[in-house]
């Protein structure tokens, strides 16, 4: 597990570029990146009470890649995923990132499935990948910090909750999570 250390650091280090530099956009692309930021303005609303439909919004414009044909595969790796047949879900996900190695949603989906397997160090690989791509992506992010969790690193899962809350403050678990390691990382200095 320890091999994974320098594997992190390297993540970090491309998180905080990848959010440093925008990808550039077509007419369509910054069309459909003005609706994803308007959602992702309403996701910050203290007040805001319908935050799951939004979610699901967000979730819904990640899941589209522009092509059918991959949309079609990432379907069937989430149905594989929910069958619990990670090895299908895996061959799904690979499929569609090898027709499009820009969509971030079949390396977020491929991470589940590494994840589900305690694959940790295949998963943190397409995790860098989704955040390379879309560096608000609050599932990868919480990815991140339940594997870091799994290697015994509070303190590093504490950044990658704080950093989900930072994008989607509406989120329970991830209020809990950081509520949870805040007691035992204060618990530590004491």
């Amino acid at each position: 597990m320890k091999a994974l250390g320098p594997q992190i650091k390297r993540f970090v280090a491309s998180f905080l570029l990848a959010a440093a530099f925008p990808l550039a956009l077509t007419a369509q692309g910054l069309a459909e990146q003005a609706d994803i930021e308007e959602l992702y303005d309403r996701l910050q609303d203290p007040e805001l009470s319908n935050w799951e439909g939004v979610e699901d919004d967000i979730w819904a414009a990640w899941a589209r890649s522009g092509s059918e044909s991959i949309d079609l595969l990432l379907r069937r790796g989430q149905d594989a995923l929910e069958e619990e047949d990670n090895e299908a879900a895996i061959e799904h996900f690979t499929a569609a990132i090898d027709h499009a190695p820009d969509f971030a949603e079949a390396y977020n989906g491929r991470a589940t499935a590494f994840f589900q397997m305690e694959r940790y160090g295949q998963s943190l690989a397409d995790i860098e990948m989704v955040l390379a791509l879309n560096p608000r992506h609050f599932g990868a992010l919480t990815g991140l910090a339940l594997i870091l969790e799994a290697l015994d690193q509070p303190e590093d899962a504490l950044s990658a909750y704080r950093a989900v809350a930072a994008i989607h403050p509406h989120r329970p678990n991830v209020k809990d999570a950081i509520e949870r390691l805040e007691a035992k990382l204060e618990g530590r200095a004491i």
